[in-house]
């Protein structure tokens, strides 16, 4: 499927004379958080804040598959009435370490914004993502994130809620990211904002979801080993050429950006 980006109004790349100046290319890049941009998954990394850096038996037996935001949402009641504070969760969250290379891959996209539309979807929180993207001084990359809604009630408890309803068989309760990628495309193409290619860089189930809607034109970048990699390898053998887009997956994100260079190279 054909994206363009007529209508958005960039700078040019190439200019000629007597010519109309072509705009270039525009892609859009999507990233999840957990253990994709951060080497953990933020939920388990809040523990250490805390009493003894661990959950008690009867809270941790809650736990249901699929309703891990209700979950969290207990955990996150126990640590208030343990006198957990926003300050120690923002301590805990601005020091989780990026993944590999994601530091070189953030300086890549730097240096290229022009070309690419960033947004962020995760299953994490908004305040959490926050925290940890300003600390890294990445913040300003992303155009929009979407994340459960977060934040502190009157008694300073941290609060967590879910990011909507849906009707996705293969999705956590709270969010299908899916759903949320393609109502983003249909919302930027009703601005006349339409993309040449997706990009699509994650690790999780909840990341093959959405992956599964990308066409030929496009890449999804699963981390190697985890969950999303073993779901596309599934995919081919059961039904060949069923999943579309190129995958490429990644140890270290810097893989991500000479794939995203080589892109560009070609392209000019």
């Amino acid at each position: 499927m054909k994206r363009c980006c007529e209508g958005v109004g960039l700078p040019c790349l190439f200019k000629g004379v007597g010519m109309a100046s072509p705009r270039p290319p525009k892609y859009l890049l999507i990233f999840d958080f957990d253990e994709t941009i951060i080497n953990e998954n933020s939920d388990d990394s809040i523990v250490r804040a805390a009493p003894g850096q661990a959950l008690p038996e009867h809270i941790r037996q809650t736990f249901r598959e699929g309703f891990y935001n209700e979950y969290m949402q207990r955990v996150l009641a126990y640590m208030g009435d343990q006198g957990v504070k926003m300050g120690d969760f923002k301590t805990v969250y601005e020091n989780i370490p990026l993944s590999p290379g994601m530091p070189d891959l953030f300086q890549f996209l730097s240096k290229n914004h022009e070309l690419f539309e960033i947004i962020l979807i995760s299953d994490a929180n908004m305040f959490g993502i926050e925290c940890n993207l300003r600390a890294a001084s990445f913040y300003s990359l992303f155009r929009k994130i979407f994340s459960n809604p977060s934040g502190f009630d009157k008694r300073g408890y941290f609060t967590l809620g879910p990011y909507h309803s849906h009707k996705c068989l293969d999705c956590p309760a709270n969010m299908c990211k899916r759903k949320i990628l393609t109502e983003y495309l249909a919302e930027r193409a009703q601005e006349e904002v339409e993309f040449e290619r997706v990009f699509y860089v994650g690790d999780g189930a909840n990341d093959f979801c959405p992956s599964v809607t990308l066409t030929s034109a496009d890449v999804a970048f699963p981390r190697k080993g985890y969950p999303m990699h073993r779901m596309t390898q599934e995919m081919e053998k059961k039904q060949p050429g069923a999943f579309q887009a190129t995958v490429v997956p990644w140890e270290s994100a810097a893989e991500v950006a000479r794939y995203l260079q080589e892109v560009l190279k070609k392209k000019c």
